[in-house]
């Protein structure tokens, strides 16, 4: 977990600075492709909406599950612009999680005046 760990410290410098430079209640879309954006400068694999599949025995489905970015295969973000977390936002990233075997992820919520107030970790 040591190396999820650095990633994520990475992932939230990043968030910080957009955050910072955007101020909050923008689209999602935006802050997506800025955090992509400087997590790449910061020399990490970037997969925006990646898509994961359910697979049931022999059956591969492609239920519609995009995850708004994964990192270097290791850590899922989830971005998003609302007052408050739900449960559905946890098991959202909970669900994207098992999906793609990833251990860590971060649910991040751009609409809170500070970011820190809208950071969720989330753990396998």
């Amino acid at each position: 977990m040591t190396e999820e760990n650095e990633i994520s410290r990475i992932i939230l410098d990043c968030a910080y600075k957009v955050h910072t430079k955007l101020g909050s209640g923008l689209l999602e879309k935006v802050y997506r492709e800025c955090l992509a954006y400087e997590l790449t400068k910061c020399g990490l694999e970037v997969k925006q909406e990646c898509p994961f599949p359910v697979i049931y025995e022999d059956i591969k489905m492609d239920c519609g599950y995009r995850v708004d970015i994964l990192v270097n295969n290791k850590v899922i973000v989830e971005l998003k612009v609302v007052e408050d977390f739900t449960i559905e936002h946890t098991a959202q990233c909970l669900t994207y999680m098992k999906l793609s075997e990833c251990r860590l992820g971060l649910l991040l919520n751009f609409y809170k005046k500070s970011l820190k107030d809208g950071i969720k970790r989330l753990i396998l």
